[in-house]
């Protein structure tokens, strides 16, 4: 009992610290952020708490109120936080791959199968949707780069549907903040077996970056591909 309570009294200064450093880093990018927050939490406690005394139950509204406010101000908070945490991210080379690495249950990423000596670069994910080719660079280059990954992808798993999107601003890409809203929409037509199939189909066929290793999240500026590590055809 005693270790229970030591390691849950050890996280909560952990939990705390970490909602701070988030508060700090969205109010860089958003600085109403205190009075929204703020506003949300008077707002939502003060229109309860108003209802309580109109039906005569002041306490209870308000006990009511005082808790809903929490939880309006927290929804509030992670939804500012993601939106300023996506506005830091746009743009920068390897945000694709950091947002495809928390998209969640059911899917597989690989990062980087395909790059050139631009950084313009595709990453891959596999779910019961199928295999979702992600693209982000420059729209001209990268639709080539693309189109050749996913012609190899046709060839080795052929029976398994292949999406390709490009992450960027511009006409016929996806903004990066929707992208996990935009394969969350995909029909999903395999099985969890067939999922797993396809996943053992790729790992055997093998990466362009399998072995060279790459840091997560956005990748540096200055990165550069050898010469030669552009994508060979088979």
């Amino acid at each position: 009992m005693a270790r229970k309570e030591t390691a849950a009294d050890a996280a909560n200064p952990g939990r705390l610290k970490q909602i701070a450093l988030t508060y700090k880093m969205t109010r860089r990018a958003d600085k109403t952020i205190g009075l929204v927050l703020a506003a949300v939490g008077i707002v939502t406690f003060g229109v309860f708490l108003a209802i309580g005394f109109l039906i005569g139950h002041p306490i209870y509204l308000g006990i009511l109120g005082l808790l809903l406010a929490f939880l309006a101000t927290a929804i509030v908070f992670g939804r500012r936080a993601e939106r300023a945490a996506f506005g830091q991210m746009e743009g920068q080379p390897g945000a694709a791959a950091a947002v495809l690495d928390n998209i969640g249950r059911g899917w597989t990423t690989t990062p980087a199968v395909a790059m050139n000596r631009s950084q313009d670069v595709v990453h891959r994910a596999v779910g019961k949707a199928g295999i979702v080719l992600v693209a982000e660079g420059n729209p001209n280059r990268v639709k080539s780069l693309l189109a050749a990954e996913k012609k190899k992808m046709n060839r080795v798993v052929a029976d398994v549907p292949v999406h390709d999107l490009i992450v960027g601003t511009g006409e016929d890409t996806v903004e990066l903040k929707k992208l996990r809203t935009t394969m969350m929409k995909l029909p999903r037509v395999l099985t969890g077996p067939q999922v797993t199939a396809t996943n053992d189909r790729l790992r055997a066929m093998g990466d362009l970056m399998s072995n060279m290793p790459l840091p997560k999240g956005p990748m540096p500026k200055g990165m550069r591909m050898p010469k030669g590590g552009g994508p060979k055809a088979r």
